[in-house]
């Protein structure tokens, strides 16, 4: 159903194919006033003018949803435009680093881009949805956040932190009408970023052996559009290619 009386804010918004953008597609494509926000301005910029010319209604704002100051902005913005009914956490990047070798630093910043951003996108968009008793916060995961993998530490304690996180806001504002869910993308995405580091791999998997992020954005729109009285907290999606 199409309304343009409601926003969705995407945080964590890339290249025009990454998943990000495609989140924005997706629901601007229902009609929902899509807020992109990121931290490179070409980037996000490029993804607003790109659900534009389909039709639809876009705008760009730049930030680190890291910074406090940052993640009101954010959340103000999608909220004068029209009613804040879905926010997005996708923002955070990776990192391989040795445990021995790994610095605070390199851990904290993993923390502060995933598990901070998302505390503060959640609770921005959580004070503004439960006034009015509905709407939907997604948060972007990984397989990070249920297992840790060698030389990956950094990115796993983030990506967990993030996953508790869902969960204690699910049981705290889902009684209040406003439906939280964590997405595990538990496989590669056939993205810039990933193909960046390993361009043979669409070549060796097909084009549908990743996951495309067209078809993740479709699940986390039919996750927001479920009845309250069987909501998902927790899923997860990997291509059929990946072994369990």
């Amino acid at each position: 159903m199409i309304d343009l009386q409601k926003s969705a804010l995407v945080v964590g918004v890339g290249a025009v194919a990454g998943l990000g953008a495609a989140y924005g597609r997706r629901f601007a494509m229902a009609g929902y006033r899509v807020l992109l926000a990121g931290r490179s301005p070409d980037k996000v910029e490029t993804a607003a003018e790109d659900i534009r010319s389909r039709g639809g209604q876009a705008r760009s704002i730049i930030g680190d949803a890291s910074i406090e100051a940052d993640a009101i902005k954010f959340a103000s913005a999608a909220e004068d435009w029209a009613p804040l009914e879905v926010a997005v956490h996708n923002a955070g990047t990776n990192r391989r680093d040795s445990f021995l070798e790994l610095e605070v630093a390199n851990l904290e910043q993993l923390w502060r881009e995933h598990t901070l951003g998302a505390f503060l996108t959640g609770r921005e968009a959580a004070r503004r949805m439960v006034p009015r008793g509905q709407g939907t916060i997604l948060f972007t995961g990984a397989t990070g956040s249920l297992r840790g993998k060698a030389l990956f530490a950094a990115f796993a304690a983030a990506k967990a932190g993030v996953r508790a996180l869902s969960q204690s806001l699910a049981r705290e504002v889902g009684p209040k009408g406003i439906h939280v869910a964590h997405l595990i993308i538990d496989g590669g995405i056939n993205g810039d970023r990933l193909l960046r580091s390993m361009p043979n791999l669409r070549g060796e998997r097909g084009e549908d052996g990743l996951l495309l992020p067209d078809h993740i954005a479709d699940t986390a729109f039919l996750v927001h559009q479920q009845k309250r009285s069987a909501w998902t907290q927790e899923t997860d999606l990997r291509p059929w290619s990946e072994i369990y």
